[in-house]
């Protein structure tokens, strides 16, 4: 077994008793025209999709017990969708152990979402199939840590995501909107205050020196409006 999946299997607390398991986690599809002995880690995503919605499932099952199905369907989908596993993988330097053809290396494919949640879920497969489910999460929930903060953060970083989930079973897809309400400043200094809006109900305002930055402050705003209307 080459170095980095040495290095990465005492990073993670786990060595593999099949180190072809591990293998082939990391195998990106692009690898396998130049080499036709070895098999793609889309099977093991398969699975691992299933091994790690049933852990984190369980998890926050047991940690928010005065919370209902559609709150904890929120978490879960805060913990498992692609720009989050990407950024977990990342952090445990699993890009750095993908096996890629040449094109999808030159191509930038090590940094892509889709390739790195693909591979942590295939990592979580071969954890299961390499070891048994108590072992798969107790390395599992270790890489993530204490998951209360990982939602903060969540949150913290993705306001306008965030006020999205709450809204959309409710009120559907198209229900917010974020409207300029006032720009200020000459063109180097520009400061803008957007509004945010649920139907006809304004929720919050913020402001920022970009659109972006004004429509995050306006939705965290928002946030605070609906945990005060619980």
């Amino acid at each position: 077994m080459n170095s980095p999946l040495l290095q990465f299997q005492a990073r993670i607390g786990h060595t593999f008793r099949s180190p072809a398991l591990l293998a082939c986690a990391v195998t990106h599809p692009s690898w396998l025209p130049d080499h036709p002995g070895d098999e793609s880690n889309q099977r093991l995503e398969f699975l691992g999709d299933a091994v790690l919605q049933l852990l984190l499932t369980e998890a926050l099952f047991a940690l928010f017990p005065a919370d209902r199905e559609g709150e904890l369907s929120r978490h879960r989908s805060s913990l498992t969708k692609g720009v989050f596993l990407a950024r977990l993988a990342r952090e445990i330097g699993l890009d750095a152990c993908l096996r890629l053809g040449a094109s999808e290396e030159a191509a930038g494919g090590r940094k892509r979402t889709a390739a790195l949640e693909d591979a942590f879920e295939a990592l979580v497969g071969a954890l299961y199939l390499d070891s048994d489910l108590a072992t798969t999460r107790h390395v599992v929930l270790a890489l993530y840590g204490p998951l209360p903060e990982r939602l903060t953060r969540e949150s913290a970083d993705n306001p306008k995501g965030r006020l999205q989930e709450l809204v959309q079973p409710v009120h559907g897809n198209d229900a917010l909107r974020y409207e300029v309400t006032r720009t200020e400043g000459a063109d180097h200094a520009r400061e803008y205050e957007v509004s945010v809006y649920l139907l006809d109900r304004r929720l919050g305002t913020g402001r920022g020196t970009s659109k972006k930055l004004a429509e995050e402050a306006a939705a965290h705003a928002a946030l605070a409006t609906l945990r005060a209307d619980k």
